[in-house]
């Protein structure tokens, strides 16, 4: 069980087109992967000092990015093109919530920030230390808690619809901040199955250079999705 982005199934038939050009490492994953994060920065530049103009560009930008990852996740070979404009489209849509965010709760977004880079690095030293084992049964655990989380959302986004506010996600209420806690959690472990499956790719298949670019995308979806769900967090504290 795994992060949707990253199945084997895709890398198995990026295997069987691996050229000479160059196979994927564990270096070059990581490399890649902090360029897209550059790169979200950069789009989160752009929109943050003038939030207010590019909020009404938000439903353009999401439609960009829900494209790009569409095709990056059934055509990895376009990752190369298509991750670092998913990426910068998730940081200009980033920036307007952030801004939105921080224009409410002044400071919130470092606080944010911090919390989810520390977070990110703590679960790769429970897992490269061995601290936390990902078995079997862990990673079935992490995968239906994050299946329950999906419709949970979908869910609510169908309620909303109907006018029926979800407050068991938006009001400051103890379920609330709980199923947040939770929900930030679930994100949280959601690195370890990452982390352990590109290792293993990197170790059993000879995948070509061009998932390095697609394995970093889907470290990158884990990433956003903690920091929005931290973002939320302590704004319902702040809240209260």
């Amino acid at each position: 069980m795994n992060n949707p982005m990253l199945n084997e199934a895709a890398f198995q038939r990026a295997q069987e087109r691996a050229a000479a050009g160059g196979v994927m490492t564990l270096q070059g994953t990581i490399n890649k992967t902090f360029l897209l994060l550059f790169l979200c920065v950069v789009g989160g530049m752009i929109t943050w000092t003038n939030y207010q103009s590019w909020a009404a560009f938000t439903w353009p930008i999401l439609i960009g990015i829900c494209v790009m990852a569409v095709i990056t996740s059934f055509k990895p070979a376009a990752a190369p093109i298509t991750a670092p404009i998913y990426a910068l489209l998730e940081g200009m849509l980033l920036g307007v919530l952030s801004a939105m965010y921080n224009a409410q709760f002044q400071g919130i977004v470092f606080n944010a920030v911090a919390v989810t880079i520390l977070v990110f690095f703590t679960m790769l030293f429970v897992y490269r230390t061995g601290i936390i084992r990902v078995t079997r049964g862990l990673a079935v655990g992490i995968f239906s808690a994050t299946a329950a989380i999906a419709l949970l959302y979908l869910g609510s986004f169908i309620l909303s619809l109907f006018g029926v506010n979800p407050t068991y996600l938006t009001s400051n209420s103890p379920l609330a901040i709980g199923i947040s806690v939770f929900i930030c959690a679930v994100a949280a472990f959601n690195f370890l199955l990452d982390f352990r499956f590109i290792d293993a790719m990197t170790s059993n298949y000879q995948a070509p250079k061009h998932m390095e670019w697609y394995a970093g995308f889907g470290l990158m979806v884990t990433l956003v999705w903690l920091y929005i769900e931290i973002l939320e967090l302590l704004a319902k504290l702040q809240r209260k």
